[in-house]
């Protein structure tokens, strides 16, 4: 891309232009990550490609605000582009901030369950390392104090057959949800008393657990 004082090609303009189409298609998908992920009670698969291209696509806005100044280019369309920068910047730390906050919430359960797998790589090293700090500081704080038997972080006694002292999602909380499109019948229990017919664009409020497929699958969007 062109620098300095000279005047931009028409070849960079559109190189630039062509850039923040797909950006602007990105902050559309990683907006309804971020909707997803506040509005369910569970942490759900990381975004990892989208982050990837968001990440990269901040980096190229970034650039060419700079370019933009350094060639003088009308303030009112610097300030456009920074608005785009913005957006992106606010979407992308509130997204890795609400995973953040889930894992320290649930990270034992997350550990033990098949969530370990919707982690990122860089969460699996952020859970491990807030376990065993977790973990050390309790048992140098309390646990060692307690009598035999009760000196589990996992169970309240040696007699619990649960793991009753991890915190757990509340997977019955109830959403708001839009369908994205007709997915007609759906059954929302185990026994087919409850049957919702889920159009296209509808907005509904059902319980997570009873939709949590269709969220995963990308068919409904928790709002």
């Amino acid at each position: 891309m062109a620098s300095g004082s000279g005047a931009w090609s028409a070849e960079a303009e559109a190189e630039v232009d062509e850039s923040l189409l797909a950006a602007t298609t990105d902050v559309e998908l990683l907006k309804r990550a971020w909707r997803n992920e506040k509005a369910a009670p569970e942490i759900l698969q990381f975004e990892a490609a989208l982050v990837l291209r968001i990440r990269e696509q901040i980096k190229l806005i970034e650039e060419t605000v700079e370019e933009f100044v350094d060639n003088g280019v009308d303030d009112l369309i610097v300030s456009l582009y920074q608005m785009d920068l913005d957006r992106s910047l606010f979407l992308l730390r509130s997204y890795l901030r609400i995973r953040l906050q889930k894992i320290e919430k649930y990270m034992i359960h997350i550990s033990k369950t098949d969530l370990w797998n919707k982690l990122s790589e860089q969460e699996q090293k952020f859970t491990k390392r807030c376990m065993d700090i977790m973990e050390k500081h309790l048992n140098q704080s309390v646990l060692e104090r307690l009598p035999y038997g009760y000196q589990s972080i996992l169970k309240q006694s040696i007699s619990s057959d649960e793991d009753d002292m991890v915190p757990q999602p509340q997977l019955d909380t109830f959403v708001f949800c839009k369908t994205k499109d007709a997915v007609g019948a759906f059954q929302l229990d185990d026994v087919g008393d409850e049957i919702i017919d889920l159009v296209a664009d509808d907005l509904n409020v059902v319980r997570y657990k009873s939709i949590k497929g269709l969220v995963e699958a990308g068919q409904i969007d928790l709002v």
